[in-house]
């Protein structure tokens, strides 16, 4: 058996982290710091987006040696357990959408789903697919308006419980919507094909994906400089278009985000390997196993205990208050996991999906 890889829990962790802090600060309000604004905009869509990149990895590791031994019968079951945890993140994702509108959870099932039509192509040939899934969004934009059933002043979907508006969010315009997202999934399918424990493709990974995401940042932030003169309403027009924002998902913001993930991960493994032994990466790596749970956490306990005992409506507070709480919450997220672990096996939410689905 396999030793595990800890830097991909460690991983895992920063990316649930990242998304706390996204989602905290989209909810409760980003307004004040212009600094803290700054920093924590990095976060926007690049953690979501290693969180995917790294279910991937996730579906590779399921399924590799039954691939590799041409084994039908364990790539059969594999893939029966595959569509049935799909089906349940789908479940849990719309179960609670009232009261969190930018689930990922629902789609995330969809891109597993999708997935398993690809499950046992060459790593070329996914990687192809995820490339076309990516262009093809841009030609889907200049077809269909992206705009349909939105307010963005307050992030609400008009007719999202309608047949064709449910469709519609699912495959195009939602938060993470099919096309272009299952690219993540199948980027990180591809990733979890190689040999994650061979330190020199790990390196030469990380170098290339660093690269990739910095010549693509230089050429959105010169770009848009230069065309827009400078003035204000030009550069948010242009940033939508060629800027690395996650909505809409153009290919920059794809391309940028899947190098950092990529990036962000190999760190990981690096560090991880490096200081196996540290209690901080130990920590970390229990929080990344219990994922499920708190992303789950941060919204019904997270924001509700918020609800529950504040007299703001969501949207008033500060962006000091949104991270400096996402901030406290990730810390005992870190020590819940520290602490269940010692007597578990797995987090709650974790064991329920294995349950239902073996």
């Amino acid at each position: 058996m396999k030793k595990r890889i800890v830097g991909l829990d460690v991983a895992r962790a920063l990316a649930v982290i990242g998304m706390i802090i996204v989602n905290f600060k989209m909810v409760f309000g980003h307004e004040g710091n212009d600094w803290l604004r700054s920093i924590t905009a990095v976060f926007d869509g690049k953690a979501a987006a290693t969180f995917v990149v790294l279910a991937g990895i996730g579906i590779a590791f399921m399924t590799n040696s039954a691939i590799i031994n041409n084994d039908k019968e364990s790539l059969r079951k594999s893939q029966n357990k595959i569509a049935k945890r799909a089906f349940l993140l789908f479940v849990i994702g719309l179960s609670y959408i009232l009261i969190w509108p930018a689930d990922i959870l629902h789609f995330y099932g969809i891109y597993m789903l999708l997935t398993l039509l690809v499950i046992n192509s060459k790593p070329k040939y996914l990687l192809f697919v995820a490339l076309f899934l990516i262009l093809i969004y841009p030609i889907l934009m200049i077809i269909l308006n992206y705009d349909l059933g939105w307010d963005f002043t307050s992030y609400d979907y008009h007719g999202f419980w309608t047949f064709k508006g449910f469709l519609r969010n699912l495959f195009y315009n939602g938060f993470h919507p099919v096309i272009p997202w299952t690219a993540f999934l199948l980027i990180g399918l591809w990733f979890g094909r190689q040999n994650l424990n061979d330190t020199r493709f790990i390196k030469k990974a990380l170098g290339v994906s660093l690269f990739i995401f910095i010549l693509i940042n230089f050429i959105s932030k010169v770009s848009i400089s230069l065309l827009s003169g400078g003035d204000e309403h030009t550069i948010k027009e242009l940033s939508q278009i060629i800027g690395t924002s996650p909505m809409p998902p153009l290919p920059l913001y794809m391309f940028s985000g899947t190098s950092i993930a990529i990036a962000i991960i190999c760190i990981c493994i690096l560090v991880s390997k490096r200081f196996e032994n540290n209690s901080f990466i130990k920590a970390l790596t229990k929080t990344g196993q219990l994922a499920l749970t708190f992303y789950v956490a941060h919204v019904i306990i997270g924001m509700g205990l918020i609800d529950l005992v504040s007299n703001k409506s969501f949207g008033e507070f500060s962006i000091s208050f949104s991270v400096g709480y996402a901030i406290l919450f990730s810390l005992s997220c870190i020590v819940f996991a520290v602490f269940w672990l010692r007597y578990k096996k797995m987090g709650p939410l974790e064991w329920l999906l294995r349950k239902l689905s073996n």
